[in-house]
């Protein structure tokens, strides 16, 4: 179990790196898991509360000079691992209390794009430690031209929707999180291959 949990969790880390490529998302992303986790500690109390806190806080002003147009900074590596290191610490202690494992929602939408992404690299049989910019969210900044805050906004609101409905919805866990999951995997596929090819031109450009 502790190899698992280990595998896990390096596996959530790195996820949680990679998806750090446009202006907002990370902050933003990290505030849509941590506000529902203040709220999960209310009633649970599974976390040191002030933990929660500041690290919300400390997004907050991240978001204030990264989440906009122009970004004034950036997390880097340093910084995207490091909350990412303190989501997965609240959330594993959080599964851990519980025995719910289906509070792995709170991370769903990066973890719908993430999965996804290395599955369809897998079938182009591209190398996975290369760089790329396949994830549904490039696509969306990069060849749709959509506004980085727009698009890191669209995450940020998913995962809040999905969260509270985790949280207070009155209906089973696990059925919950099988819909969510299908419904997520849905869009995706079907994103991808609506606008897959958009990324299809933007490769034949470069070689060329």
């Amino acid at each position: 179990m502790i190899l698992l949990g280990a595998i896990l969790c390096v596996g959530i880390i790195n996820a949680y790196n990679f998806m750090d490529g446009i202006n907002g998302i990370t902050g933003g992303y990290s505030l849509a898991v941590l506000v529902p986790l203040l709220f999960i500690n209310r009633s649970l109390c599974f976390v040191n509360e002030n933990l929660l806190i500041i690290t919300a806080l400390a997004a907050v002003v991240f978001c204030f000079f990264n989440f906009r147009k122009k970004a004034k900074c950036f997390a880097g590596d340093v910084g995207s691992v490091t909350i990412a290191f303190i989501i997965v610490f609240a959330v594993g202690k959080l599964i851990l209390l519980t025995g719910d494992f289906t509070y792995i929602m709170l991370l769903a939408v990066y973890g719908v794009d993430s999965v996804l992404t290395i599955v369809h690299r897998i079938m182009l049989h591209e190398n996975l430690g290369e760089a790329h910019r396949k994830h549904a969210y490039q696509l969306l900044a990069n060849e749709l031209k959509i506004p980085h805050t727009i698009v890191s906004m669209m995450y940020m609101l998913m995962q809040c929707v999905i969260s509270f409905g985790l949280v207070y919805l009155p209906v089973n866990h696990w059925s919950y999180a099988g819909i969510v999951l299908v419904t997520l995997c849905l869009v995706y596929v079907l994103f991808k291959k609506k606008y897959y090819y958009l990324h299809e031109e933007y490769l034949m450009c470069v070689k060329k």
